[in-house]
């Protein structure tokens, strides 16, 4: 039989798409029996949190890296390659590999659907990744978990240390109603035996402490790191045996994700699993990257501030983010372009990001991805004029659209003046970067 294509192997995940998110461990649990439980391979951090999941990812595994190690990541989503999904010190894995090990699995998806029930497209994901890293033999790996905690796929695996960044409101239909009930099932990846870190605040963190408690498992609680200042490369703060350090990620927020990043590889050191030592967290700080969140790339004779801002949290820390940069960005009138999926809370993400003023009074280019649950740019639109009465809204009918008109024409002078905003879905950000920024590590042919 021939070897399947990397285009094959997109299309049998796909497809698994059909039997949506059921969330629950048996598949994933059976699915990794299977294979020779290769999660027992690698130790590391699992990551929980409604939002700077990969934010921790991205500033622990930049400090991991200058510290020596080979750092295997789970980010997610993609932006523009599903390859990105799993990469060992911040490069994808290839195609070729990607569909081999995909092959791999679905003849063992197969077996297990027979007593289980058919895998999902994640519960595949999270199996290809143990696989890979099974096969690689990264010094470390940090995941990500895919939605709540305790049902996930990923949950699957205990690397040793657990974290959760904070708890919001965000998948309620799968999750719960209250901050309270989303805190028990992140809270839930603590297991015996971890160290554990939270962010967590109010009645999110005093379910996270009973949990860690109940288990006789250490419990680090930080608060965000003093923030010294900021430009528009990232922001300054102090930390613990650091003191004043740069962080390349921009936004406030980022003051709390480093110190939970910054928390995470103590408990990692505390575990036993690896040391990083000072020097290396201030290199790592200061280079992490984490493409498609608050980054900033030049376009068009344009500053392009690419944020995803997915839910009314993340709306409102790119809006004060946005406040903040406003001075270090080209003069000229905000042209904020905005996509968001039909099943998120879209008054609630535009109501975050009208809190800043230079959105509030921006042009805005409404726009809708390429995807099934993407919300018509005109029902957006709608909603924007009639949260933000007097809004200069268009809309347009695809994002390729959307960016040609925030860029503007610069033949005939009719380019407009001032940054443009790309916001309100991870999904619409793919789209557009995937046109700014040329990355040969991406390139899927």
């Amino acid at each position: 039989m021939a070897a399947l294509t990397y285009e094959a192997a997109l299309e049998a995940l796909a497809d698994r798409g059909r039997f949506g998110i059921r969330l629950g461990l048996g598949r994933t649990r059976a699915l990794l029996r299977e294979l020779g439980d290769p999660q027992r391979s690698v130790r590391g951090a699992l990551v929980a949190g409604t939002n700077g999941k990969g934010s921790v990812l991205a500033l622990a595994g930049a400090a991991l890296q200058a510290a020596g190690y080979r750092v295997a990541t789970t980010p997610k989503p993609h932006l523009v390659s599903y390859r990105e999904r799993l990469q060992i010190d911040g490069r994808p894995v290839d195609p070729v590999t990607f569909a081999r090990l995909v092959d791999e699995i679905l003849p063992v998806a197969d077996r297990v659907a027979r007593r289980h029930g058919e895998p999902t497209e994640f519960e595949l994901l999270t199996a290809v990744v143990f696989r890979w890293f099974a096969d690689e033999q990264p010094d470390i790996a940090l995941v990500e978990v895919g939605l709540g905690g305790r049902l996930d796929a990923t949950h699957a695996w205990d690397g040793g240390v657990a974290a959760i960044t904070n708890v919001a409101l965000d998948h309620m239909e799968q999750l719960g109603p209250t901050v309270e009930a989303i805190a028990r099932e992140k809270a839930a990846i603590i297991e015996r035996g971890d160290v554990a870190v939270t962010g967590a605040t109010g009645p999110a963190l005093a379910i996270v402490r009973r949990r860690a408690r109940r288990l006789g498992v250490p419990l680090t609680v930080v608060e965000p790191a003093p923030l010294l200042g900021w430009d528009r490369n990232g922001i300054d703060v102090e930390l613990p045996r650091m003191g004043r350090t740069q962080v390349s990620l921009r936004g406030r927020h980022q003051a709390a994700n480093v110190a939970v990043a910054d928390a995470v590889l103590d408990a990692l050191e505390v575990a036993g699993i690896v040391t990083t030592p000072p020097a290396a967290r201030r290199t790592g700080y200061g280079r992490a990257v984490w493409p498609g969140r608050l980054e900033l790339v030049r376009a068009g004779g344009h500053d392009v501030l690419l944020d995803g801002a997915h839910n009314p949290a993340g709306a409102a820390a790119l809006a004060e983010a946005v406040g903040d940069l406003r001075p270090f960005l080209e003069a000229g009138r905000v042209t904020l372009v905005l996509g968001a999926m039909a099943d998120k809370d879209v008054d609630g993400i535009i109501a975050g990001l009208a809190r800043e003023p230079s959105l509030a009074t921006a042009r805005i280019v409404a726009t809708a991805v390429d995807a099934p649950r993407a919300l018509p740019a005109v029902a957006l639109a709608e909603r924007w004029r009639t949260l933000v009465p007097d809004a200069a809204v268009e809309t347009t009918a695809t994002s390729r659209e959307a960016l040609e008109r925030a860029l503007g024409d610069p033949i005939g002078g009719a380019r407009p003046a001032g940054p443009v905003v790309v916001a309100g879905s991870l999904y619409l950000v793919g789209e557009v970067r995937s046109r700014l920024v040329d990355d040969p590590a991406l390139r899927d042919g």
